[in-house]
């Protein structure tokens, strides 16, 4: 991000290649529509390319881009579509949490695979929201606690007590369902 604050227009071109595919599952599990991910998404980015040149590096890139769209999803709730998330059961969502088909795939096993992938999306939309996205922080974006806190706008603690929970929620209900 320096070098795109200081000029390197391919430096940008960089940094959305390594960011774009993980921000967009970040924004798309948090909407409902995709169309309302695609545009959080793209303010995100156009907020990134408006900040160049005041960036300072205060945190990690990762941790600031995610700040921007965690408060953009926050705005973008609390102005359309007050006290509303994302429920994960879109199935055409574009971006399969199933490993790709390497064709010896059984269709049994296919379909048991689906159906699982289908739960957890069920599951994670049964988060409470504070859970869900400490969740997706964490596994979407990789982000460690002190990031995800630093995002939230939370303590330490606090992420890590919500990630705990989510866990231990979605431990538990997979637990039942076997």
């Amino acid at each position: 991000m320096l070098q795109y604050r200081d000029g390197d227009a391919t430096a940008f071109d960089l940094l959305y290649a390594r960011h774009k595919g993980a921000l967009f599952r970040y924004c798309l599990r948090h909407c409902r529509e995709r169309s309302s991910a695609e545009e959080i998404f793209q303010d995100v980015w156009m907020r990134v390319i408006g900040a160049r040149q005041r960036y300072q590096p205060r945190a990690k890139f990762t941790t600031w881009l995610y700040r921007i769209a965690h408060n953009r999803l926050i705005d973008h709730y609390r102005s359309d579509n007050p006290g509303r998330f994302q429920s994960l059961g879109d199935e055409d969502d574009g971006v399969s949490a199933l490993p790709a088909a390497d064709g010896n795939d059984e269709p049994d096993r296919r379909l048991a695979s689906g159906r699982q992938a289908a739960r957890l999306r069920a599951l994670l939309a049964a988060l409470p929201a504070e859970q869900r996205d400490v969740f997706l922080l964490h596994e979407e974006a990789g982000l460690g606690l002190a990031a995800i806190a630093e995002v939230s706008g939370v303590g330490r603690e606090t992420a890590k007590s919500r990630l705990r929970y989510a866990l231990s929620k979605l431990r538990a209900a997979l637990k039942e369902s076997q």
